[in-house]
């Protein structure tokens, strides 16, 4: 074992970038199934193929530059790792996109981005359409459900440079050689724009290098190679992959370790969660996720007894569904704690158990607990967690005030979440960052809501915060002041779906007179809480 884990990290060392990764992969596991979603299964040698022929339409037929980015607005279905590794493969960078993102929503990350080709699914046309003239996008890439579920017929490409195509299609052409001007990317150029509202609200892309996922992965690997096998794991991928925790865990931890990863595209379909949680060695979820399953009648017989591994992060787990989850498949819950800045690892329960309670470093991280002057705070004492090594980002797209503002000149990350840490080096989180709400390990940034609020008519001002939910951990409570008579919260919760992906929408609005607010004027939302 240790033989092996020396060589996945010697050959993470002689990566220099993303790409590298895939094409090593490919090559290594060449037989081996890589995803499976739908009935269908890709092998390594086929995932490397569709991936190549991608990256060809990329350079040669949409005559993107190194640097282009390249948005993607998926599930879990095959394509996402067909698209993403043929992304890093033509030299470009990825833009994870939130497919249930209203229009308002797309819109601002397409154009923050500058985006000039989004792969997205067939639904999503009429939303695209609304929404592209906008901004700088050359192409639009269509798939569907069963795209990839029987490739071998379909024509080739539409004559024309821009407009919709199918990804289909541009998957069936063979791949040619890339230009020979196309540089390999390096360590230190962009792979991913993955877009956060930090720790101010405001949605930004944070740039991810190859070099900062290469390094979080390298750390993946030192804490969780010892517990899996190169070529022997299957893991289910329920959280969407466009998300970073299941992006990093899922998608390129697994890939390294040439793990079989049955992706599920819907975390509703409990029928395809129990088919594919069925012998599987490796799961990640949220603390929701874990609850569902546990409650889910058709995952009641599901033998687990061959998981190796579970990991959870976005919040955390409640101790009655950890408990629960021991009884039932004989392995704890590792506990993680990390932020889209970090790649997004920073801390993680040892899975072993042998480390004791408590969240530890990640290899070659060092946490630090401050007081807000910067000044560390001895054990015991809670503060503000922040964060340096390899695997922080470079900083935020286009954004110099809030990466000095996140980042200091020593390479601090400031995470805005608190927390403390013992004698032994363990750390706790005690509290996300203060105003930020979690709701089923997705954030939610109350300025985003309120000002959606806000723009209706009928309101003169409103607050939002988080209130504790059985169901999701946490909910979105919104404290409304209305001009006149009349407002229905029915009125107002429509209109934030049309403007608010389904989980930022508020699950109960309050009318009142008026907010707590400081003697400055600022609402006192801690005071809502109460």
């Amino acid at each position: 074992m240790e033989a092996a884990l020396a060589h996945a990290l010697a050959r993470l060392d002689a990566a220099t970038s993303l790409a590298d990764l895939v094409e090593y992969t490919c090559a290594r596991h060449g037989a081996r199934p890589a995803f499976s979603q739908g009935g269908r299964t890709l092998g390594y040698a086929e995932f490397g193929r569709l991936s190549a022929a991608f990256a060809d339409w990329l350079r040669h037929d949409a005559g993107l530059q190194a640097g282009d980015r390249v948005a993607l607005m998926l599930p879990n279905l095959l394509q996402y790792p067909v698209v993403l590794a043929g992304v890093w493969r033509a030299g470009l960078v990825a833009v994870n996109v939130n497919p249930q993102y209203t229009a308002r929503e797309l819109a601002h990350q397409l154009g923050d981005s500058g985006a000039r080709v989004i792969v997205a699914m067939d639904s999503l046309a009429a939303l695209l359409a609304e929404v592209a003239a906008g901004t700088s996008l050359r192409h639009v890439v269509l798939t569907n459900a069963d795209d990839l579920l029987g490739m071998g017929s379909g024509g080739g490409l539409p004559p024309e440079p821009c407009g919709t195509l199918r990804l289909r299609a541009l998957l069936e052409h063979p791949a040619r050689a890339l230009p020979a001007d196309t540089a390999r990317p390096a360590r230190d150029d962009i792979a991913l724009l993955q877009y956060t509202g930090g720790t101010t609200g405001v949605s930004k892309g944070a740039m991810l290098t190859h070099g900062n996922l290469l390094a979080n992965l390298h750390q993946a690997t030192q804490w969780y190679g010892r517990t899996l096998r190169e070529g022997a794991e299957t893991v289910v991928t329920i959280l969407p992959l466009y998300h970073i925790f299941a992006l990093s865990f899922n998608g390129l931890l697994m890939l390294h370790l040439g793990a079989h990863n049955r992706l599920v595209a819907s975390p509703r379909d409990l029928a395809a969660i129990a088919a594919a949680l069925n012998g599987c060695t490796v799961l990640s979820g949220v603390n929701t996720l874990y609850a569902a399953l546990l409650d889910a009648p058709e995952v009641a017989q599901v033998d687990l007894r061959g998981l190796k591994l579970a990991v959870a992060g976005g919040t955390a787990t409640q101790p009655a569904v950890a408990e629960r989850w021991l009884r039932r498949t004989g392995r704890a819950i590792a506990e993680g704690y990390g932020l889209t800045e970090a790649s997004p690892f920073v801390l993680s329960e040892d899975p072993s158990g042998a480390s004791g309670p408590g969240l530890l470093p990640m290899p070659d991280t060092e946490v630090a607990v401050c007081a807000p002057d910067g000044t560390r705070l001895p054990p015991g004492e809670p503060g503000e967690l922040r964060v340096r090594g390899p695997q922080v980002m470079r900083g935020y797209w286009g954004r110099l005030d809030e990466t000095a503002e996140t980042l200091d000149a020593q390479g601090w990350l400031r995470t805005g979440d608190v927390g403390r840490m013992d004698t032994r080096g363990a750390f706790t989180i005690t509290d996300r960052s203060k105003d930020m709400v979690l709701v089923s390990g997705f954030n939610v940034y109350p300025n985003e809501v309120e000002a959606v609020l806000s723009s209706h008519p009928g309101v003169t001002e409103c607050a939002v915060v988080g209130m504790p939910d059985a169901r999701t951990g946490e909910a979105v409570h919104a404290f409304v002041v209305p001009r006149a008579a009349g407002l229905s919260t029915d009125e107002l919760i429509a209109h934030c779906r049309a403007q608010l992906a389904a989980y930022k929408v508020p699950r109960r609005i309050e009318f009142v007179a008026q907010l707590p607010k400081s003697p400055v004027g600022k609402v006192l939302r801690r005071l809502l809480r109460t």
